[in-house]
This record gives C-alpha cells, sequence and structure tokens, in this order.
C-alpha cells in the first residue's frame, strides 16, 4: 500500500474509533505529552494500561469468585480501573466501571458479575482495536512516513 493511502487509513481508523465512542478526546492529548526523547510515549503509556488492566481485572474475577465478596476489595479496583481507563481515553471502559462501581456500593454481587463480563468486553475491544492502531502507524514510519498529531486529527 502506498504510503499516503495508509496515512489515510490511520486517519479513518483512528476517527472511527471517535466515532464508536471506544476513545474520547482524552487520547487526543497524549501525544501532546511527548516529546523528541521519547518518541515511543503513546505507546509506552498504553503499554502499561494494558498491564494494570489484565492484573486488574484477574484482581476483579478472583474477589468476586469468593464465597462472600468483600465490597471494600472490589470497588478500589474498579475505580482505579475507571481512572486509568479515563486518563488515556477509553471511554467505553470507563463508563462501563461508572455503573459497576454502583453496583458495588449496592453490594449486588449478581449486577457486579454482569458488569464485570460487560468491563471485560469492552477492555479486550480497545486492546484490540488500539494493537491495530499501532501497527498501522509502525507500518507508516517503516514505509518511511512520519506520525504526527496532527494525522489522527479530523
Amino acid at each position: 500500500m502506498e504510503l499516503g493511502q495508509m496515512q489515510k487509513s490511520l486517519q479513518d481508523y483512528t476517527k472511527s474509533l471517535f466515532v464508536e465512542g471506544i476513545l474520547d478526546s482524552q487520547f487526543l492529548q497524549l501525544p501532546q505529552l511527548q516529546d523528541e526523547s521519547n518518541s515511543d510515549f503513546v505507546s509506552q503509556v498504553v503499554s502499561l494500561f494494558f498491564q494494570d488492566s489484565d492484573r486488574i481485572l484477574n484482581d476483579l474475577s478472583l474477589s468476586l469468585d469468593q464465597k462472600v465478596v468483600d465490597f471494600e476489595k472490589v470497588d478500589p479496583y474498579v475505580h482505579q480501573l475507571k481512572g486509568s481507563s479515563s486518563s488515556i481515553g477509553a471511554q467505553r471502559v470507563k463508563n462501563a466501571c461508572v455503573v459497576f462501581r454502583s453496583f458495588c456500593e449496592q453490594k449486588n454481587v449478581e449486577a457486579c458479575h454482569r458488569c464485570l463480563q460487560q468491563v471485560k468486553q469492552e477492555y479486550y475491544l480497545v486492546k484490540n482495536r488500539l494493537e491495530t492502531l499501532f501497527k498501522l502507524e509502525q507500518q507508516i514510519v517503516a514505509s518511511g512516513g512520519m506520525i504526527s498529531a496532527m494525522d489522527l486529527g479530523f
């Protein structure tokens, strides 16, 4: 694929992430924090988000599978996931965490299990889509192109 086509594909793909509500404007703030000394800043931040989220989702699963659920343990996990999702602009994950927290406050175990499944679904969706986004960016760079915050504008 020609470089111009790849850049157009990247722009269209990125736009779809916003149109579908997978990401919000916070994601566009991340490249502004990047400098020349750390050109992989955004992918590193997102990779840390993936690592932390995988751990949190595992901890949530274990906590909700206890005979007696300790909501004093569950709620901080959900709060942490909500915060990290918000910080990278993972809007649908964040929104699912808001609902999850309300059921934690109600100590509704069944609803929390359903919310955990919804959070996982949204998380794996954003993870898959961001991995695809970064692969598109890598292809552009490998073809001699550059990625700038302007390329993500629409």
